[in-house]
């Protein structure tokens, strides 16, 4: 097994979820747009709603509407959920590669989780779909924590609950508040380009490498470096 060297040292690997590990924009945008038009808003573009895609629903809400409409942001969130239970699970497929990393890297020893802004049974339902429940240890949604990432919360319990040192942790994303996230846990962070987040936004951050994609994250990928 050939482990990326910017990953390789880490005994415990973290990886961000969407357009991370795995794509679920189809329903995002889906339950983005009914739960606007339930508030009498016009619905998104799609394009728009994909870069939403890994900040909390509030954050999302003031993007794609206003932030006047924030004061609506319980209402959102109520028939966002809602309409996620029915459609998210489903309208969601990993990335390729990511089912073969992920087993690599648990079948080598290393410590697996996952830090999400989703809910954590939406992760761990697709990870009991796909097979991959006993491969990742650990995963930490936004529900777990006080603040969703960009704030470190999220990385910083997954590896609480790991029982690891943050120096011994990476952090695996694709877009800005992951970087930020994993700065301000003082963590390891390798970029992925499967996201809306282009390699210069990660050149102001100590990322340790850019990747074109999980796939590389085992197997001897081509570094794409800042």
């Amino acid at each position: 097994m050939e482990v990326h060297p910017a990953v390789a040292a880490a005994r415990a690997v973290l990886f961000d979820f969407d357009f991370t590990l795995a794509d679920s924009s189809e329903g995002v945008v889906v339950c983005m747009n009914h739960a606007l038009g339930r508030l009498g808003h016009p619905p998104a573009p799609a394009d728009a709603i994909r870069r939403t895609i890994g900040l909390d629903l509030p954050t999302a809400l003031g993007i794609l509407a206003g932030a006047e409409w924030r004061s609506r942001e319980d209402e959102f969130f109520e028939h966002f959920v809602r309409k996620a239970d029915e459609v998210m699970v489903d309208s969601t497929a990993l990335l390729p590669g990511a089912a073969r990393v992920l087993r690599a890297l648990h079948g080598g020893g290393h410590r697996v989780g996952v830090v999400t802004t989703k809910y954590r049974h939406r992760v761990e339902d697709v990870l009991e779909r796909d097979g991959l429940v006993g491969v990742v240890d650990v995963v930490v949604g936004v529900d777990d924590v006080p603040r969703p990432k960009p704030a470190p919360d999220g990385v910083l319990r997954a590896a609480g609950l790991l029982g690891m040192p943050v120096g011994d942790c990476v952090f695996v994303g694709d877009s800005e508040v992951d970087a930020m996230a994993a700065r301000g846990a003082g963590m390891g962070f390798v970029a992925v380009l499967t996201g809306t987040t282009g390699r210069e936004v990660f050149a102001r951050y100590p990322v340790r490498a850019v990747l074109g994609g999980v796939a590389e994250v085992v197997g001897g990928g081509v570094d794409r470096g800042v």
